[in-house]
């Protein structure tokens, strides 16, 4: 006889992960949320302070990243990044993420380390101050080696109308001001896993780059109550060249001044190795910079100050110019 879990797959031991999973989402529960992990989809309302509520949904992964987590075999941080690189794109839209999904997908289900990674996920959704709705556990041993495993995240946000951040009010003079990363955050690293052997990513590396992603959530929301926040662009995949013009207006360019920011020593161990450009490195990397956002001149101070206070560093990195909609460095 061969059954589904001399297959592969063993339903029992998904299912107690499933508990362990509801046990820790009730930690991150928001007022609105009407429904326990379990059921076949999340019921969750529209918080009453909106009027013209606007919904914003994004998704993203954490790329190979994940292979460094299973080379330290450390798994409890992965979940931020999970959590991050979704939330923090919703989130520069001026949205306020209201709840959270992850897709876990692996070959053989590991329950403490399926755990591990949830508790990950659980911290990075009360960093952002969204509920952890559910989620998809799936046990494929004929996709995946062994306990690799891969992950996926799903993030919806809120937003009243005439609050979307869109980059339309951008204008010649306004200041662009930078919001310090943690190092590379979840970008660029089949590039690094190149440039560095196993065994580096097994030690100091490895944990330089293991850490995570940081969540903006909180100190964008802050900074949105007290300042006129023109534009905002998260800085991942594509770093300055491919995201700042996603949200300046075609007949405006972005002049960025170099090294008026403190840039992680991390990004200058991986341009020697890699031996390319400094154009390149920001076309690849966040170069230490997590978060842009443009302000009128007015609020350079005050949007400073804010952001200090949530431990975050800042600088003013540039200015808004005439220009085609490009970067220059």
């Amino acid at each position: 006889m061969i059954d589904y879990k001399r297959s592969g797959v063993n339903i029992d031991r998904a299912n107690d992960f499933v508990k362990d999973i509801g046990r820790m989402a009730k930690t991150t529960r928001r007022k609105e949320v009407i429904c326990d992990i379990g059921g076949f989809s999340a019921l969750t309302s529209i918080p009453k302070k909106y009027k013209e509520p606007i919904l914003v949904s994004s998704t993203d992964g954490v790329g190979t990243k994940l292979k460094i987590a299973d080379s330290l075999n450390k798994h409890d941080t992965i979940g931020i990044d999970l959590v991050a690189m979704s939330v923090n794109d919703v989130v520069v839209t001026g949205a306020e993420p209201l709840l959270f999904l992850d897709y876990f997908a692996t070959g053989k289900l590991n329950s403490k380390k399926a755990v591990g990674i949830m508790k990950g996920i659980v911290k990075g959704c009360r960093q952002a101050g969204c509920a952890l709705v559910g989620g998809e556990t799936a046990e494929m041993p004929s996709m995946y080696n062994g306990e690799e495993y891969d992950l996926a995240g799903f993030s919806v946000g809120i937003v009243e109308k005439t609050k979307i951040i869109d980059g339309k009010s951008v204008n010649a003079g306004d200041i662009v001001i930078g919001i310090g990363s943690s190092g590379p955050h979840s970008n660029g690293f089949s590039l690094i896993r190149k440039l560095f052997s196993k065994s580096e990513l097994k030690g100091k590396f490895g944990r330089i780059f293991l850490t995570p992603t940081i969540i903006y959530v909180k100190a964008i929301l802050k900074l949105m109550e007290k300042v006129k926040i023109k534009s905002i662009a998260h800085i991942t995949g594509g770093g300055f060249y491919d995201n700042i013009p996603r949200v300046v207006p075609s007949d405006k360019s972005v002049l960025i001044y170099k090294e008026l920011w403190q840039v992680p020593q991390i990004f200058r161990v991986i341009q020697k190795r890699a031996g390319i450009s400094y154009k390149e490195m920001h076309r690849t990397f966040n170069m230490g910079i997590g978060m842009v956002i443009v302000v009128s001149k007015s609020d350079v101070k005050k949007a400073h100050e804010i952001i200090k206070k949530f431990r975050l560093k800042s600088w003013t990195i540039g200015e808004i110019i005439k220009g085609n909609g490009e970067v220059i460095i």
